[in-house]
Order: C-alpha cells, then structure tokens, then sequence
C-alpha cells in the first residue's frame, strides 16, 4: 500500500483549516484588547481532557491580543473534601450553609488545590497565568449575607461590595491572565464563601467587559428543555424577561438568565450560556459565525457581530 497522501483529500483538509482561520479573523480583530471573563466549574471541570481543552482555549485568546479572566468555582470538589475530612453538609433552599468548618475547607480547595492547579495548567500550556481568590489586595471584597426571610443565617456567605479591577487591569497589561476563585474578604480580613456565577459577573461588570461568557453543561436555552433543536441563539433582555415571565424558562435556569440579564444591564456587552462539557467551547463560540448556545444582548446590539 502507498503511503503517498492523495494530493485531493489533502489540499481539501488544508483548505478547511485555511476557512477556519479566516473566519475567526473579523472577531480576533473585534476582541483584540477587549476583556473577555469566562466563569468555569461544575461538570467540566470534572473531566481532565474537557479541562485541558478549555485551558488551550482560554490560553489561545490571550496570545492572539484578548484578554481572559478566568472566574471558577469548585463545588463538587468541596463535597469531596468534606466527605473525606468528616464534614457534614448543610443546605437551605439548595444554598450552602457555610459555618466555620466549611469555611475553612471551601478556601482550601478553591483557593488552594484547584486555583492553583489551573494557574500551573495553564502555564503548561505556554500561558502566564496568576492564581488569585478574593482575599488577595482585596481583590473581591464583600459584606456578610444578611439572614434570609426565613430567618436561617448561611454563614460565611457574602454578598459582593467591590472588585479591585485596577490589579486586574494591571496584570492584564502585564500579559497575565488572571485565574480568580470565588472566595471574598470582609474588612476584618474574614473569609466568606461567594457563588462564582455572581463573582464573574461582578468582574465582568467591574472590568466594562466585552463578554461574559457562562460555561455549564447545558447547550443554553432552549424553548423546549427536551428539545435540542429548539435552543434560542440569540436573546435580548426585553426577551429573556419575557420567557421567565411565561415560564418558559424556570427552575435553575432563571438565576442563571438573571444574572446574565444583570451584567447585561450593568455594562457588559453580551453574554453567553454555553456547554462547558463540549471540546473548545469558547473558541466555537467565540471565533464561528454559526457559535454555539446562547447570547444574551440589549436590543439595541446587532447580534451579526462578534
């Protein structure tokens, strides 16, 4: 058998890639210099090869001139580690109560072993990345969560008062991309447990970025749950406010359409629910004219460009 490669299949092969290439061109130029915050955790950070993907993803944006920040939780690694140290878990109304024990092991596996491990992975990968949680210069700093109407105090959970975006966008400029773990920081110095959906858009919003993009694993919203091909592409506010309103979109999804609505009206320009659990989701989205999941814009936004 030759190993002569047909010179038809191979010049078609290079010719798609040559495509590819140019049709990432007009959003490289669109996002040159621009802040992109993407919020990672969940289920994609369960599987090692989704991650690896998802760094080379988020490394290549900073080389070709944009600048990510990399926003993660941890949560099913927190359960982990509670299990094994004899923790018990609590929650109210699907929230974590966070007393003291909890505290301590959710700052040591966010801002410890998985802040830290992303940062080196990245660095691997020929980034310069920067492992940070709230507490660094304050970066996030925030006040504790009042009890609820119920009554039932979570603990150490915060609400955000503040991002500390001038070392962002110093590190930033420095050719860094900053790696944040959702952990904040009172003006006691106290630790406080944050909902990473809520840090990355308060980044984002502090940051006036160009997008917030949401890696879950989901494919976005759709007008059927059950439906694939019933997935909405494109969402203004006005229309996403509609859809809860009919309740269309109900259970989990409308926190997080909230919050995507929220950075939306605060300054960001759009947003994105996109699957996570996907090979190179945010290049898919980011640099394809078709995309993938879900973005959220005002009205007023031309969804035709990048």
């Amino acid at each position: 058998m030759s190993n002569t490669l047909n010179p038809v299949s191979s010049d078609t092969v290079f010719m798609n890639k040559a495509n590819i290439l140019v049709e990432a061109l007009p959003y490289i130029q669109r996002l040159w210099g621009k802040i992109v915050v993407i919020k990672y955790g969940g289920n994609a950070m369960k599987n090692d090869d989704l991650t690896h993907k998802i760094l080379q993803d988020v490394t290549l944006l900073k080389y070709v001139g944009i600048n990510p920040i990399l926003v993660h939780g941890g949560g099913p690694e927190i359960n982990t580690m509670l299990k094994r140290v004899g923790v018990e878990s609590h929650f109210h109304n699907g929230l974590r109560i966070t007393d003291d024990a909890t505290m301590e092991i959710v700052q040591m596996v966010l801002a410890g072993k998985l802040n830290k491990n992303i940062a080196s992975d990245i660095g691997r990968l020929g980034g310069k990345a920067i492992g940070l949680c709230g507490k660094d210069a304050e970066l996030i700093k925030v006040t504790k969560k009042p009890p609820l109407a119920d009554g039932v105090d979570l603990g150490h959970v915060g609400d955000i008062v503040s991002i500390n975006a001038k070392l962002l966008h110093t590190l930033c400029s420095s050719g860094y991309i900053p790696v944040i773990s959702s952990v904040g920081t009172d003006e006691n110095g106290e630790s406080y447990n944050i909902n990473a959906d809520t840090a990355a858009s308060a980044v984002a919003t502090a940051m006036k970025a160009e997008k917030l993009i949401f890696l879950t694993d989901i494919d976005g919203v759709r007008a059927d749950a059950d439906d694939p091909s019933s997935l909405f592409p494109v969402l203004t506010t006005d229309q996403s406010l509609n859809l809860i309103a009919e309740g269309v979109i109900t259970g989990g999804m409308i926190p997080k359409v909230t919050a995507c609505i929220d950075a939306i009206e605060k300054g960001v320009r759009r947003v994105h629910i996109i699957n996570g659990t996907i090979p190179h989701p945010i290049i898919l989205e980011i640099f394809t004219d078709k995309g993938i999941g879900t973005m959220f814009e005002k009205p007023e936004f031309s969804s035709k460009e990048a």
